[in-house]
């Protein structure tokens, strides 16, 4: 039978949160839905009238009744002439039933039977590999020089939420909410193709590219289909973490590249590319250095790969990231051999977290990618994708990248100021695009602990030992970035981090 809940029980249940983004009818939706799911209240209860409820959340009354309706229509309530409103038994069929039986089997049996060995049966933890870490609550730092994250003050919230609206429409659901299957959205390949490309001097056909979930997926791709245990890949030393893991889980051997202020250097090194089958570089921007390889070396790179046969992988993570406005041409653009399989991100500047980054290469490669990453994920998120593709065609992405190299640049000449003024000992490269300055501090520095120093004085900065391959590595090195911090809190930061590298040095 049904029972109508205590009035004096609702005001507890029912608070208003202090959620600005969501209307009150959205708000009160949320707390009935909660309230049924979670089984505060039991099938056939009986909810307070429209009038009562509006009274104590001390809303209008029509807004409640929508919200009534509202969850009529979803089955969530039912409706009963002269009776008022009623939790739908249907709607929690099985939920609680379940998950009682289930219970009982797992509590009789929790003792009987011996629980498998995950540390034995996971050969290659991938939780034990060298990674970048950055605290989750990075933006509660008064100083978060870390790299890979973005001002939320530079976010274009209007244009983006456009682009979203646009992407609602009846006519654009048509074309993202069918399964893709293995292909990616039309419109976002030829806006990569016609807008994004051609600004690196990369000219591919729509078979020639395919849209990932950031580089990070590209290059687990390109790994996965390529890398055996007897592939041999040359690596940048140091280099970019995550790339570096991904082809050793892959079992490759690695081979270390040194880097100076124009990144690897192919005729100095010869010997060593010659051992290899691929070679991954980062030439716009090295990772970490920052460096960008000088136009007679990608020469060099990509006369050695024709001679020796190996593939150079491009890692073109910050392309768009450059202080002049005019991005430097892409290792890609030189090639004419079909020697470089590159990568890109469509993300990295405007959201990290929307994951969105592509791979070009010859089509019979990119054909077997789109195959391979069909078992992963099918293809990255379509609606996204054309959200993505409408920022692009209304000109958003461009005034974006004009905004960024303005804050950025203002950004990079502070922080090299400060170094300047306040850590002459350090040695840097100039920055001339990214988001991050490469420091190498003096020889006795351990960065290790003067990052977890700096960390407990509100300032975050990543050490550099990561970067470096295992046996390598240089202590007295650390990446500061700039992408995330406010550019009045940059001297301040610095001189702080100053005064705690100083307590380090010898007497």
């Amino acid at each position: 039978m049904s029972s109508r809940t205590a009035t004096a029980l609702w005001t507890q249940r029912f608070q208003r949160p202090g959620d600005s983004t969501m209307s009150l009818q959205g708000q009160i939706r949320r707390m009935l839905v909660a309230a049924i799911l979670d089984g505060q209240l039991p099938p056939q209860t009986a909810l307070p009238s429209s009038r009562e409820l509006a009274d104590q959340l001390s809303v209008a009354r029509n807004t409640v009744v929508l919200a009534y309706q509202q969850l009529v229509e979803e089955g969530y309530l039912i409706s009963r002439e002269r009776s008022g409103h009623f939790v739908n038994p249907a709607m929690l069929e099985g939920r609680h039933g379940f998950t009682q039986t289930q219970s009982v089997a797992t509590n009789g049996q929790e003792h009987a039977h011996a629980r498998p060995d995950w540390a034995q049966r996971v050969q290659r933890p991938p939780s034990a590999q060298r990674n970048i870490v950055k605290p989750g609550n990075w933006q509660n730092y008064d100083y978060p020089f870390i790299y890979g994250q973005f001002d939320q003050t530079l976010f274009p919230t209007n244009d983006w939420r456009e682009c979203c609206m646009k992407a609602l429409s009846v006519m654009e659901i048509r074309n993202w909410a069918p399964d893709l299957i293995g292909r990616d959205d039309d419109t976002l390949i030829e806006q990569i193709r016609t807008r994004v490309l051609p600004r690196r001097g990369v000219f591919a056909m729509p078979d020639e590219i395919v849209i990932t979930i950031g580089c990070q997926q590209a290059l687990y791709l390109v790994a996965d289909l390529l890398a055996r245990e007897r592939t041999t890949v040359g690596f940048e030393n140091p280099g970019y973490p995550d790339a570096r893991n991904i082809f050793e889980n892959r079992n490759a051997r690695l081979v270390p590249l040194p880097v100076d202020a124009g990144g690897v250097r192919p005729v100095e090194e010869a010997h060593l590319f010659a051992q290899c089958d691929y070679v991954y570089v980062t030439p716009s921007h090295q990772c970490p250095t920052t460096a960008t390889m000088p136009i007679e070396r990608r020469h060099a790179l990509l006369e050695l790969a024709q001679q020796h046969d190996f593939v150079l992988i491009e890692d073109d993570y910050e392309s768009e990231n450059n202080f002049s406005g005019t991005p430097h041409p892409a290792l890609k653009s030189l090639d004419t051999a079909d020697r470089v399989i590159y990568i890109g991100s469509l993300s990295k500047t405007f959201a990290p977290g929307l994951r969105l980054g592509y791979i070009v290469g010859p089509r019979e490669l990119v054909l077997e990618l789109r195959a391979l990453r069909r078992l992963m994920v099918r293809h990255p998120a379509a609606y996204i994708q054309r959200a993505f593709a409408t920022f692009l065609s209304l000109g958003h992405h461009d005034a974006l990248l004009r905004r960024l190299a303005f804050a950025y640049r203002e950004r990079a000449l502070a922080l090299m100021a400060a170094l300047d003024a306040y850590l002459p000992e350090a040695r840097y490269l100039p920055v001339t695009g990214g988001a991050s300055c490469w420091v190498e501090g003096p020889p006795w520095l351990d960065a290790e602990r003067l990052v977890a120093d700096a960390e407990a004085h509100g300032i975050l900065i990543e050490r550099g030992d990561v970067f470096f391959m295992d046996g390598l590595e240089q202590k007295h090195c650390f990446r500061m970035g700039f992408s995330a911090i406010k550019l009045e809190k940059i001297d301040e930061g610095v001189r702080l981090l100053a005064g705690l590298v100083r307590k380090q040095k010898p007497a």
